[in-house]
């Protein structure tokens, strides 16, 4: 009895462990609503290519699911709203789907999430009385096949669930949608699946700019929105609307439900009103997001908290209807070249949460970037006058240099701009290139791009101090995906002896 007991304590000690692994991860949205779009195949080398090890899609392609076997890349599957009805009214209809659709192809298509409808509370059909219905029947399918551990059901919404998002405290969900959500998170709370959520930024923005600044939209506020009924701080709109649901969650006792982001991003073209859908800030805005996901540093009611995030879209989509940026979200162009750079893995990055960095004299150090709101003619004439009069050294903007990437505009005449402050003095003057400079104090070093700092003798010491003062992502996940294996080491004499006994 003993020893049974130590073998089984030995082993939960390690499976806990191994959970450590984890952390938070980005994902992509593979969005097919659109006539030219390579074939499975191809995308699933793309996204092999890219390191993307987390996939959306929104139906059950067979082509699909086909084209991903034995990729490793794990699937979130989709039931549209279109085939709620069936899912809801018969058992039958979810095990055949199940034994046909799914089980084929399982598991060397990784699928570990499955979506039944997709915000619902925004279709005009009345769609939302049958998601509950269709999940727990798509549970029991998935019970019977031995699977309801492995594979999570949930259903995702868009932010219109909540009647009131701001400020984030008074996050509540709005009461028309009770009789729909009241079963929808009991169902998610008794199986420890997550509340799935679409969180775009960018439409507060477009929606309100005199409410919602751009920076705060883009992760680059150097400003803080308080909430008054906590006073916790906020420097960017994404963590303000998941703390939202987050309370909105709690005011109806949900404490334990985890939150994910099944969609988010930024669109890289628009309309003549839709000024803020750029290249530039799409690129912004993923690369801060990812940087603050993998570096799972949570939000301020969530500090540390894990939160899986899925990026829309793989691709631009020629047949979504509305607006110009509605078919210019993606990351790749049909042809498969990327519409900007994106590192997916977040490797590297400084940690920017907490970068400031405080000289030797005690005041607090601070960069000039170019500001988002510049033309590109007026970033252009930065970029010329800072690295040809303004005596730059700009060498590490040119092609495989650590600077060169992202290939931006935007970028390398902030690396350009910020150069030509610290060498003159790091004064307001330099720093306002016609009002193009926007100063900042948090480090926009990233990767093995280091900014300079006030005098260029001591650039490299003082940005050195300011990356290792904050570890990156991946030495700490590094580090802990060390101590499972340790462990493993360490316990699997004692789980053979065990046995043997």
């Amino acid at each position: 009895m003993a020893r049974g007991f130590e073998l089984f304590f030995a082993i939960s000690l390690l499976l806990a462990l191994l959970g450590l692994c984890k952390g938070s991860t980005i994902g992509v949205c593979y969005g097919r609503n659109a006539d030219d779009l390579p074939t499975p195949d191809k995308v699933a080398q793309l996204v092999k290519q890219h390191n993307i090890k987390y996939l959306r899609i929104y139906d059950s392609n067979i082509q699909v699911l086909k084209a991903f076997a034995n990729t490793g890349v794990e699937l979130m599957i989709g039931i549209p709203n279109s085939d709620l009805l069936p899912f809801a009214q018969f058992q039958s209809n979810a095990d055949s789907w199940l034994k046909n659709s799914i089980l084929p192809y399982y598991p060397a298509a990784k699928i570990t999430y499955i979506t039944v409808g997709a915000e619902v509370t925004e279709s005009t059909d009345n769609s939302s009385s049958l998601v509950v219905p269709a999940m727990q029947n798509v549970f029991t399918a998935l019970k019977k096949a031995g699977l309801h551990k492995r594979i999570k059901v949930s259903s995702t919404h868009s932010l219109g669930v909540l009647s009131r998002s701001f400020p984030p405290s008074a996050g509540a969900f709005n009461s028309s949608h009770a009789h729909f959500l009241k079963p929808l998170l009991e169902f998610l709370a008794d199986n420890q699946s997550p509340f799935m959520i679409d969180i775009y930024p960018y439409y507060a923005y477009r929606d309100s700019p005199n409410n919602v600044s751009l920076d705060y939209a883009l992760f680059q506020s150097s400003s803080e929105v308080i909430d008054p009924n906590t006073g916790l701080l906020y420097t960017n709109m994404f963590d303000a609307q998941i703390d939202s649901i987050y309370f909105a969650l709690m005011a109806l006792n949900f404490r334990t439900i985890k939150i994910m982001v099944t969609e988010t991003g930024w669109p890289s073209k628009g309309s003549p009103k839709e000024k803020a859908a750029t290249p530039d800030n799409a690129q912004i805005y993923n690369t801060n997001l990812i940087r603050h996901v993998i570096n799972d540093s949570g939000t301020p009611a969530k500090r540390g908290e894990e939160l899986d995030v899925y990026i829309f879209s793989l691709f631009n989509e020629n047949r979504k209807p509305g607006l110009e940026s509605e078919r210019n979200w993606g990351l790749f162009y049909p042809d498969q070249t990327s519409v900007y750079n994106l590192d997916f893995s977040g490797k590297g990055v400084v940690d920017m949460t907490d970068s400031n960095v405080t000289s030797l004299n005690g005041t607090t150090t601070t960069w000039c970037i170019a500001s988002t709101k510049a033309s590109e003619a007026d970033l252009q004439n930065a970029l010329d006058w800072a690295c040809g009069p303004g005596n730059v050294d700009c060498s590490a903007i040119q092609p495989s240099q650590p600077c060169y990437e992202p290939d931006t505009l935007l970028s390398h005449a902030s690396f350009a701009i910020n150069s030509y402050y610290q060498q003159n003095g790091a004064t307001d003057i330099a720093c306002s290139f016609g009002g193009n400079g926007v100063k900042v104090d948090k480090n926009p070093s990233y990767d093995n791009c280091v900014y300079m700092t006030a005098g260029a003798n001591k650039t490299a010491a003082t940005n050195t101090t300011a990356i290792s003062s904050t570890p990156s992502s991946s030495t700490r996940n590094e580090a802990i995906a060390w101590v499972p294996s340790f462990l493993l080491m360490t316990l699997l004499p004692t789980l053979l002896t065990l046995k043997n006994l």
